[in-house]
């Protein structure tokens, strides 16, 4: 104990035994400056000196520019560089995806790979050998019954060809918030109606699809012909459920919507109405509320 004791105090002496740091003139030998020091104090000074030093170091790397020329910190203009470039491969990305999809429809179209309605020869040929002799067509009871209570019933209308005209009901293809709307001064023939993207857009009535394809500027299209001289249009769509030469019914679901092509800001219908070569406003026949 007491030799640790020793040690001890004299470490202590060591470390609080004082020095004097005079400096000199050389020549003269006069006394500029002196300093009491001891070891104590020059440990703590120089532990302080190189804390401070580390820390403005630190700081001096985080907020300035000097940490770009550091390795393993990366550069801000660089950064903004990659990202404007990200952002332009993405777009032209997607304008290399719109163009193989126009290209590879016109393929098909230039090479012939149309859709071919498959159906029984023999079954035509024998159908067609039937002769009207065979077949029984003296009405039935009822169906004199109800003949004749028919033209009782139509006997006096005035009104028949204009009933014939007002059966002719539209069906709203999709229901939601009309966002442009029909205006032919513009050259905008159709009405743009805002719904959730992959909403069943329906055919407004019956009819035979005379296109459904892809298209640069309006994406998938499908245009249909009705009775009466009438066509409607449906564009923008994301993806079509009818081919070319197809038969729909009014209602019947013929694509979903979404916001395909160039022509287009969001997910919506393009819905056109073409009576007998000119167009007409939608909104005067079809509810979309």
């Amino acid at each position: 104990m007491t030799v640790k004791k020793k040690k001890s105090k004299k470490i202590s002496k060591k470390l609080l035994h004082k020095y004097r740091l005079v400096i000199l003139n050389e020549d003269t030998f006069e006394e500029r400056l002196s300093f009491k020091l001891n070891r104590l104090n020059v440990f703590v000074l120089v532990t302080l000196s190189s804390i401070l030093l580390v820390v403005f170091t630190i700081l001096l790397i985080a907020f300035t520019s000097l940490r770009e020329y550091i390795p393993g910190y990366s550069s801000t203009a660089l950064k903004k560089k990659a990202i404007e470039l990200n952002f332009k491969t993405d777009s032209l990305q997607k304008v290399i995806t719109l163009n193989e999809q126009y290209y590879a429809s016109i393929k098909k179209v230039l090479e012939g790979d149309v859709k071919t309605v498959v159906f029984n020869r023999d079954s035509i040929i024998n159908a067609a050998s039937i002769e009207t002799a065979d077949i029984n067509l003296k009405p039935s009871p009822e169906d004199s019954l109800l003949r004749e209570r028919v033209e009782k019933e139509d006997k006096y209308n005035l009104f028949e060809s204009a009933i014939s005209k007002t059966n002719f009901i539209l069906f709203p293809p999709v229901s939601g918030t009309i966002s442009e709307a029909y205006n032919p001064e513009i050259k905008h023939y159709a009405v743009d109606i805002v719904v959730a993207k992959n909403t069943p857009i329906k055919a407004t009535a019956d009819g035979t699809i005379i296109f459904s394809e892809w298209t640069a500027e309006t994406g998938y299209v499908v245009i249909i012909e009705h009775s009466h001289g009438l066509i409607s249009v449906y564009k923008h769509n994301a993806s079509l459920t009818k081919s070319q030469g197809d038969l729909v019914k009014a209602g019947e679901v013929i694509a979903t919507s979404g916001n395909t092509g160039d022509f287009t800001t969001g997910p919506h219908l393009h819905f056109e109405l073409w009576s007998d070569g000119y167009s007409v406003n939608p909104t005067n026949f079809i509810d979309f509320k």
